[in-house]
């Protein structure tokens, strides 16, 4: 590694964030260009047409450890790309993307919690802290600071949609313990193609029951974004990012996620920075912290 590597990467990383976090502003200006679904089907088409090219001669060359795990693969490519998607996206007709990236936020704490449940390995006293904090942050989110909503547990279903994709990407992110030994690119590449295949027979559904959108003109330009931006080129740039300095390390960075989406929100979609919202962002981020004290020890 070069002296230049840790700079490179964080500025992959940094790159990399911006483009997640910019598929809660993508989300919001989607609504009533196309349909969830249509979302969800088209850019994956985009994205596994891509890693299909970029991977090729890897894809050939470790396809049979690939096809032996094809099972996993598509239940992980569901999960994780597509039904997470399909939530993510009808959150964003009744939520604002302000509260999209905040409960998105709480997703490395809620992987604690995910992996407790189904593995067994609940975490320390001070990790327990830091997700119930984080949790505190992401109720004030989805109540949007009011007691009544709480009383009353009129929840927004945007909000619910957003908690219940979040809890869904967790399980996604623990299962991949489990993951086939191939390189990381060919394994997004295999996840790309599990989420589109996994994606058709939904969007029949949707077409069935005369709710599918084909994108309009904007659409199209919206659905190109993100199909080449948060599906591809920020999951390229995380990989590589991995190469240089070490997943651990990596990782720190998915917490920017959510500050990059509420700034676009904030400037991209004119979305207003209500006080509450900046309460849930300083809970969520502070949950985070004291969750991160014990592994930087």
């Amino acid at each position: 590694m070069t002296t230049q590597s840790p700079v490179r990467a964080y500025f992959y990383l940094l790159v990399a964030t911006l483009f997640f976090g910019s598929n809660v502003v993508a989300g919001k200006l989607s609504v009533g260009e196309m349909s969830p679904m249509a979302i969800v089907m088209l850019r994956w088409v985009i994205a596994a047409t891509c890693l299909a090219f970029i991977a090729r001669r890897a894809l050939l060359a470790e396809w049979r450890v690939l096809r032996s795990r094809w099972p996993f693969m598509l239940a992980m490519g569901g999960i994780g790309f597509t039904i997470f998607n399909i939530l993510f996206y009808a959150s964003a007709h009744t939520t604002s993307g302000i509260n999209m990236a905040i409960i998105q936020g709480a997703t490395p704490i809620v992987v604690l919690l995910v992996s407790g449940a189904l593995l067994g390995t609940w975490p320390p006293a001070l990790q327990w802290l830091g997700a119930t904090i984080t949790v505190l942050g992401v109720v004030i989110a989805a109540s949007h600071g009011s007691l009544a909503v709480l009383v009353e547990l009129s929840f927004n279903r945007g909000d619910i949609l957003m908690i219940v994709a979040s809890t869904i990407y967790a399980v996604y992110t623990v299962g991949l313990r489990w993951r086939p030994q191939v390189s990381p690119l060919v394994f997004i590449a295999g996840l790309a193609l599990a989420a589109l295949l996994t994606s058709i027979p939904l969007a029949i559904g949707e077409a069935a029951l005369g709710q599918f959108q084909w994108p309009t003109p904007k659409g199209w330009a919206i659905l190109l974004f993100i199909g080449l931006f948060p599906s591809l080129l920020c999951q390229l740039l995380y990989l590589r990012s991995v190469e240089l300095i070490g997943a651990a390390r990596a990782g720190v960075f998915y917490n920017l996620v959510p500050i990059f989406g509420i700034v676009l929100s904030v400037a991209v979609a004119h979305e207003p920075l209500r006080p509450y919202a900046v309460v849930a962002i300083a809970l969520v981020i502070g949950g985070i912290a004291i969750s991160e004290i014990r592994k930087g020890a």
